[in-house]
């Protein structure tokens, strides 16, 4: 009878993730962050600092650029209709990543030659340089959360929501899109969503990470002696938004502290991630790009603009879980840290996995579609 009764419980929950759209989210949600085509790389990383967050799209002139994906998502005047500006792309750390590695500048890594040509490229020219930022997402207004949960589990992080557009359940790229004000949606903005429905959904978010299916046990990583620089370069080879940082061994040969691993039964000491190199002062990235990782990210965190909410972790605090973690407390604790994953060990304080936000928003999302 309890059984039934949960799957009585699910049944609703899933009314309810149907019916709920995503303008419920995107309304409480701040002024969408933007920066013009014209932009250097410097300054968009500035305005990443300056409003904490790890993406931005690029708006330029109407009529002038195909969007990402062959999108033409455009911002009109509310009151006339008039097309003000034409959002061509979105550009994100990753792409920032890549772009600041370089095919050209291999050698030892000590240094990074012609970094301050590199930060004065406008933004426009570095748009698609991830697989991610090649497509511009965008959830029509009256989308569901559920639709929206699909395309979250699948590796998307971020899409804009036009609040005042006419299309109804709509969730995709290469959209025709027209609206007067447009708000970013987010990853966490699900799984916060979901814990709103902790107790309903208990019967889900009590089971561990590993039943449900939410870890991943490929983990590419790099050591601790792997200088910044390459693992940037790392990160752009496996299109990587952050990698474990393991401690290096005496089985592993030189070479694989330019190059990711295997980190799999590895102990873990800390993690690199593109907040990381958001955060690093502009007129000192050159230098600190040649140390290794782990001084690194204890520079970046020693500097002042490391205090914003979603970066007050020190790099020695690292956020992990275990098999046996339920749900509930791995989404606890990717929401109370403010980070997008969580590292899972044994008990022997070995890395064995990862669980991510499109781990878990893809775990819940199969489970609700499960009951229907």
């Amino acid at each position: 009878m309890e059984y039934d009764n949960d799957q009585s419980l699910q049944r609703n929950l899933l009314w309810v993730f149907k019916k709920v759209m995503i303008r419920e989210i995107a309304e409480k949600k701040r002024r969408l962050v933007e920066v013009p085509h014209t932009a250097s790389l410097s300054h968009t990383m500035n305005v990443l600092v300056a409003n904490r967050v790890v993406a931005v799209p690029v708006a330029a002139p109407p009529g002038q650029w195909i969007g990402a994906g062959g999108s033409m998502i455009m911002e009109s005047d509310k009151h006339t209709g008039a097309v003000r500006k034409h959002y061509i792309g979105m550009v994100t750390m990753l792409d920032m990543l890549t772009h600041i590695a370089g095919d050209d500048d291999r050698g030892d890594g000590e240094s990074v030659s012609g970094l301050d040509q590199r930060l004065a490229v406008p933004v426009s020219n570095i748009i698609g340089r991830c697989l991610e930022s090649l497509s511009l997402w965008t959830f029509g207004p009256n989308t569901s959360i559920l639709d929206c949960m699909e395309v979250f589990s699948k590796g998307i992080h971020r899409a804009m929501v036009p609040l005042d557009s006419n299309m109804d359940n709509v969730a995709g790229v290469e959209l025709v899109e027209s609206s007067s004000c447009y708000k970013m949606v987010t990853q966490m903005d699900i799984v916060k969503f979901v814990k709103q429905y902790a107790a309903e959904l208990k019967a889900v978010l009590s089971r561990t990470v590993t039943h449900i299916g939410a870890i991943t046990n490929t983990i590419f990583s790099v050591t601790d002696r792997t200088k910044a620089i390459d693992a940037i370069r790392c990160m752009r080879t496996g299109s990587l938004h952050a990698v474990p940082i393991v401690e290096a061994s005496d089985d592993l040969p030189q070479e694989a502290n330019t190059q990711l691993i295997n980190g799999y039964g590895r102990k873990l000491v800390g993690t690199f991630s593109a907040t990381d190199l958001r955060a690093c002062p502009i007129d000192r990235m050159q230098s600190w790009l040649s140390l290794d990782v782990v001084d690194f990210t204890e520079r970046v965190y020693a500097n002042p603009s490391y205090g914003a909410p979603d970066l007050v972790n020190s790099p020695r605090l690292l956020v992990t879980c275990y098999p046996e973690s339920t749900l509930e407390e791995v989404m606890d604790k990717v929401v109370a840290m403010h980070v997008h994953r969580v590292w899972v060990l044994d008990r022997d304080g070995l890395l064995i996995g990862l669980a991510s936000l499109t781990d878990l928003i893809r775990a819940v999302w199969v489970t609700l579609l499960s009951q229907s």
